[in-house]
């Protein structure tokens, strides 16, 4: 390919030489030989400098259609392209790899650094339910021996595990959710789905924190949409839990469905701090959380939140809620179709 460029390069200097003399055609070669350096490795770049030289001399430089340089100064032009051409080429060639070394070492910095981020995240998020487990287990078992504990003492334990094992089963998914879509294996099945059916079945698995409220009124008049159940259900447990993680006590969160543009779209709003617009943009990125949050996490439910609406084609868009809080937007293109069309097919 490199000798290709050259060779297409020095045709269209040839066809024009009437209007362009010889050092012009030298110019425009050794500039094609410094494009074929940041492209191709050392050898095609050189073999490229050697032949562009030797045509030069053989097509342009008088006499032409021979070797030979009967001018001491075109021999002196031409013994100074070969050495430019060659430099230009090697120079050019080692800029590459500077600068290779140096994206890799970033790179690899950079996945240190989120591999050191999710390790601290981590030993937080799943020691701390772990923790409650095996404390509240123990004490359920001293229990059961001293009967010291009635029922309601009991029960509020088995909530307590109740809480973590759901807390521990949250942290668990998002690391395999991140796998998949690292590992680009996001296939998603399209599934006919009462999203109203969906949207109340996940509010029920929530826990909701104490000053919290979650309003939904179904939308009756929306059609079944065909999209991938899983992917779906999964985007909206990280947002509502994170609106309700991150929201302050007595903060309302509301949830609108509609179908629109050939999409479902669904907005999720709540009345809580806001995110600054500074971080629209980075609150999408793994391990991403706000610098003055105090609540703990891992940061990738908005990642997954994310690569879940993309691989069904999908979008998710952050805006900020006037006066406070903020507003997710996501539309996924799906099928649709009411009910008694299904009955009908």
């Amino acid at each position: 390919m490199s000798t290709v460029s050259i060779l297409l390069v020095s045709v269209l200097c040839f066809t024009v030489r009437d209007n362009i003399n010889y050092k012009a055609t030298a110019l425009i070669l050794l500039f094609t030989v410094s494009i074929i350096a940041m492209l191709f490795d050392i050898l095609p770049v050189l073999l490229s400098a050697f032949l562009s030289a030797v045509i030069w001399n053989f097509f342009f430089i008088s006499p032409q259609f021979t070797l030979d340089i009967s001018d001491t100064e075109d021999l002196l032009m031409f013994l100074s392209y070969f050495v430019i051409a060659l430099l230009n080429a090697v120079l050019t060639f080692k800029i590459r790899q500077a600068e290779r070394k140096a994206r890799d070492k970033e790179e690899k910095e950079q996945t240190i650094k989120l591999y050191n981020t999710l390790l601290n995240s981590l030993s937080h998020e799943l020691r701390t339910p772990i923790a409650t487990i095996l404390g509240t287990v123990d004490i359920l078992k001293e229990a059961c021996h001293n009967h010291k504990l009635n029922f309601s003492q009991q029960m509020d334990l088995l909530n307590d595990i109740d809480i973590a094992t759901v807390r521990l089963n949250r942290q668990v998914k998002n690391i395999l959710n991140l796998n998949r879509i690292e590992s680009g294996i996001l296939k998603p099945k399209a599934d006919w789905c009462d999203i109203n059916e969906l949207i109340n079945s996940i509010l029920q698995k929530i826990k909701i924190t104490e000053g919290h409220e979650i309003y939904f009124t179904s939308n009756e008049n929306l059609p079944l949409f065909k999209l991938d159940i899983g992917f779906t259900e999964q985007i909206l447990l990280n947002i509502i839990h994170n609106a309700v993680q991150y929201t302050p006590k007595n903060s309302i969160i509301k949830i609108d469905v509609n179908y629109e543009s050939k999409s479902c779209k669904i907005v999720i709003l709540d009345n809580g701090n806001g995110i600054p617009e500074s971080e629209h943009v980075l609150i999408f990125d793994k391990f991403k959380r706000l610098p003055d949050s105090k609540t703990r996490g891992t940061g990738l439910g908005l990642s997954i939140v994310k690569g879940f609406a993309e691989a069904q084609g999908g979008t998710v868009t952050l805006e900020n809620n006037i006066p406070h809080g903020s507003i997710f937007t996501i539309q996924i293109p799906a099928e649709t179709s009411y009910i008694n069309h299904l009955k009908n097919e």
